[in-house]
């Protein structure tokens, strides 16, 4: 389910930020990205949503990240050691996948992930692990 279309849209204030390649939505301690079907995100989208989040939260964000899944694209698992690597401010992640394939795709990223990842069956899950993360109780 896209997140405008969830209960949490008018429930949890959050900024929407429009990219060709997909949307994101910008909350105090989060982001919920949904990319459009079949793009390949690749390093130069990963790089222009970075420098947006470090102009929109500040150069000392630590923030999570949900990939909300109801799109199918590509991505190069290795771009999260590189992003990691490079910028470091994502300090969990969670995807939330709608099918078998989805899942799969999400294992195969989480093994290159240095980063906590958790795999979600709904965005709904996806948003209750986010907001209760040992990180942001610190």
């Amino acid at each position: 389910m896209k997140f405008e279309n969830s209960i949490y849209f008018n429930q949890l204030k959050h900024h929407k930020v429009v990219f060709p390649f997909g949307t994101y939505y910008l909350l105090d301690r989060y982001v919920i990205a949904e990319h459009e079907e079949g793009i390949h995100f690749d390093w130069d989208s990963i790089q222009q949503i970075a420098d947006y989040l470090i102009d929109y939260y500040g150069p000392d964000l630590r923030i999570g990240h949900i990939a909300n899944r109801v799109n199918h694209y590509s991505v190069d698992p290795n771009l999260w050691h590189i992003f990691n690597k490079k910028f470091g401010f994502i300090v969990a992640s969670a995807i939330a996948v709608y099918d078998d394939f989805g899942y799969r795709n999400a294992t195969l990223e989480k093994q290159f992930s240095s980063n906590s990842i958790k795999r979600c069956t709904s965005l709904e899950e996806a948003l209750f692990w986010m907001q209760n993360l040992e990180e942001f109780k610190k």
